[in-house]
């Protein structure tokens, strides 16, 4: 279970053009690890903090980038810092990590996606893993987007 806190945390881009400040109901994060966030990020890997949508200020707004038919990318057109992840329609959005002011507040407890996970890659630390396939409701979204038949994944958002 997560714990409540009583926080204001801010951050940014790169460049500090794009700045925000939320008030997370946890300071629990995630590493997500499907192949979309991995080109997203140009890593391995991406650190997210998932929060309530109406606790996110954004002071000065990141572009967004379409990744699928139900989900925005936002990142700075300026210098690039990916900043964040939300579906379409959704009361969350999952803000990055690493473009918080003092990320260390913020501690992984899990990994999503773990069936991209590039294992040359991976430090076990013995956080729990889901794959993509097991959360339903996600699942779910991508076939109302791409038809049942689809693979989830990068594949199907470059079909089109």
């Amino acid at each position: 279970m997560a714990e409540t806190v009583d926080v204001v945390l801010q951050g940014g881009c790169l460049c500090g053009h794009v700045r925000y400040e939320v008030r997370p109901d946890s300071l629990e994060g995630y590493y997500c690890h499907c192949r979309m966030c991995q080109l997203a990020f140009g890593n391995t890997r991406a650190a997210f903090l998932n929060v309530p949508r109406a606790a996110v200020r954004w002071v000065t707004p990141p572009q967004q980038y379409a990744s699928s038919k139900f989900a925005l990318r936002g990142f700075c057109a300026n210098c690039g810092t990916p900043l964040s992840f939300e579906y379409l329609g959704s009361k969350r959005i999952d803000l990055s990590v690493g473009s918080l002011d003092e990320p260390q507040r913020v501690h992984p407890v899990s990994h999503f996606a773990v069936e991209t996970r590039i294992a040359e890659w991976h430090a076990e630390d013995g956080l729990p893993g889901e794959r993509l396939d097991e959360h339903q409701k996600l699942v779910d979204r991508w076939k109302q987007a791409y038809g049942d038949d689809v693979e989830p994944g990068i594949a199907a958002t470059r079909k089109d």
